[in-house]
């Protein structure tokens, strides 16, 4: 099952996370030092709902972000 919203198209994006240690300099300290960098993933917020499309209905995969914004018409049961 691909996570993607077939309104906007967004998809899963990949990033990193940093691990970090010590005080910052702001704070008063020497600065933080990276101790680690692994992959980690950012994934949208999918909801498969029924969307009513030209009088028709049928099940779409949508972000949550594109439901909020009104970008599409929920179906009545």
């Amino acid at each position: 099952m691909s996570r993607v919203c077939e309104i906007c198209g967004k998809k899963t994006q990949f990033g990193s996370k940093v691990a970090r240690r010590g005080l910052s300099k702001r704070d008063g300290g020497i600065g933080l030092k990276t101790t680690g960098i692994s992959s980690r993933k950012f994934k949208p917020n999918i909801q498969r709902i029924r969307v009513e499309i030209n009088g028709g209905v049928r099940r779409m995969k949508v972000c949550t972000a594109c439901i909020s914004a009104g970008k599409i018409k929920k179906a009545l049961r």
